[in-house]
């Protein structure tokens, strides 16, 4: 394979690598520089190669017995991504790796692999379109030895959540007054119309002005990170994205509701970006999708979660927040990425009035669980989750079922109770909203010149 023209390197510390924006045609992106012990790795092998494409970004991981050491740069015209590997070999692992690359993966055309020199292997991933790629390493951790991760992100990032706010900007320019008198690119006047707050009112009657309540659903794990996994191969991840578009379908089917999913597809997304989805999208109500597992096949039954910062409310909702809290580093996150205001949110969990609605939220759901599975515990539980630390939008995790009890591994992978359990989702969601009749915060962001 032909080496591609290069220009000076210049050196990045290989402990903290940085996403980089690619400047203009034929610029370097970045590189690392190695010393000579260290790019002659000693015994170092392929045990496995993955790829996850999505249309967030795409991900390449490459996983070996001992660390993996490497330099990049990035080749115009045609773009493409070429990865050196010191001390590699090529094997049969990494020979496959061509064919993990989907033919329709957004980010990537494909990808080819040489021995560029007899230590040194060359990956080269030729692009669909101008990226801005990460590149990292994750140290050992779960079922997963030393990875290598490249994350192609698309120069232009797409949000997941625009999709639902351009529909949303839609309905509010067809259904104001103004667009009826004006056409239809009048500004909608959503000021005009905020919802009643009497209690007890049904919350289809409250939404008007094209301001419905925003409910952003999360499905659990993905990608990399599978969590658990029943005695018969079932993976959470794979259950709790089931679930999650359930619910979606049936919420878009509310005429004072709408949905976002936090990921619609096999690809991680770390615990901070989750909670800035739900942001973005202006959520009223935040609900995190499980299925919960333990060491013993005896367990079962439904169990809903809210945050606390106090500690947790027993050993066994401490034991799992835990186990959810790693799910960035089995999933793998670039930690020099990671957004500030995710860790500054701690400080606002002092407003206790969002843990209380919390609270509320999640016994209605635990209710309307309760009629269609066996409660683990008759009230909702409390524990430090990461996904859950958003300090105004109440919060829950529902684990819908012990995923490692083989009769509900069973139930967990059935379309009907799939349903089942998304409609009593649901309508725990309705009776929270029926009897707490919150403004949409849709609403109030656009009282706020935000919308």
């Amino acid at each position: 394979m032909s080496e591609p023209p290069r220009r000076t390197m210049t050196p990045i510390p290989a402990t903290a690598p940085r996403r980089r924006f690619l400047g203009q045609a034929g610029a370097l992106l970045a590189a690392f520089t190695l010393t000579p012990h260290l790019a002659r790795a000693q015994g170092t092998t392929f045990v496995a190669v993955r790829a996850w494409p999505a249309e967030d970004y795409t991900r390449i991981t490459l996983e070996a017995n001992q660390p993996l050491h490497f330099e990049y740069l990035f080749v115009p015209d045609p773009d493409r991504l070429v990865i050196d590997l010191p001390g590699m070999s090529i094997d049969e692992v990494l020979k496959s790796l061509p064919d993990k690359i989907a033919a329709d993966d957004p980010n990537i055309h494909g990808v080819r692999i040489g021995q560029f020199r007899p230590d040194v292997v060359r990956v080269v991933i030729d692009l669909k379109r101008q990226a801005e790629p990460q590149i990292f390493t994750l140290d050992p951790v779960a079922q997963y030895r030393h990875r290598l991760v490249i994350d192609v992100y698309p120069k232009t990032p797409r949000d997941p959540i625009e999709a639902l706010l351009a529909e949303l900007d839609g309905k509010r320019a067809a259904t104001s007054p103004t667009a009826a008198s004006s056409g239809p690119s009048a500004t909608p006047d959503l000021t005009a119309s905020a919802p009643p707050r009497t209690k007890g009112v049904p919350a289809k009657a409250r939404a008007s002005g094209g301001a419905p309540y925003v409910i952003v659903i999360d499905p659990g794990h993905g990608g990399e990170d599978p969590g658990a996994i029943g005695r018969f191969g079932t993976r959470e991840k794979d259950v709790t994205l089931a679930i999650a578009r359930r619910l979606k379908r049936i919420i878009d089917a509310q005429p004072n509701l709408r949905c976002a999913l936090t990921r619609d597809g096999d690809y991680f997304v770390p615990l901070g970006e989750r909670v800035r989805r739900a942001r973005r999208a202006q959520a009223d109500l935040f609900v995190s999708i499980h299925a919960d597992a333990v060491a013993s096949s005896g367990p079962r039954g439904s169990s809903v979660y809210v945050l606390s910062n106090r500690g947790a409310s027993s050993t066994t909702a401490r034991w799992l927040a835990n186990k959810e809290n790693q799910a960035d580093l089995i999933g793998g996150i670039n930690l020099g990425q990671q957004n500030e205001h995710v860790a500054k949110t701690l400080l606002d969990l002092s407003l206790t009035a969002t843990m209380q609605d919390s609270a509320q939220l999640g016994r209605h759901v635990l209710t309307a669980l309760g009629q269609v599975n066996t409660l683990h515990k008759r009230d909702i539980e409390y524990a430090n989750f990461a996904v859950l630390r958003n300090p105004d939008v109440p919060a829950i995790l529902v684990e819908t079922a012990f995923i490692s009890n083989p009769e509900e591994e069973r139930r967990l992978k059935d379309p009907k109770y799939q349903e089942k359990l998304a409609q009593a989702i649901l309508k725990g969601l309705q009776r929270h909203l029926e009897t707490t009749a919150p403004t949409p915060r849709l609403l109030i962001a656009a009282r706020e010149g935000r919308g």
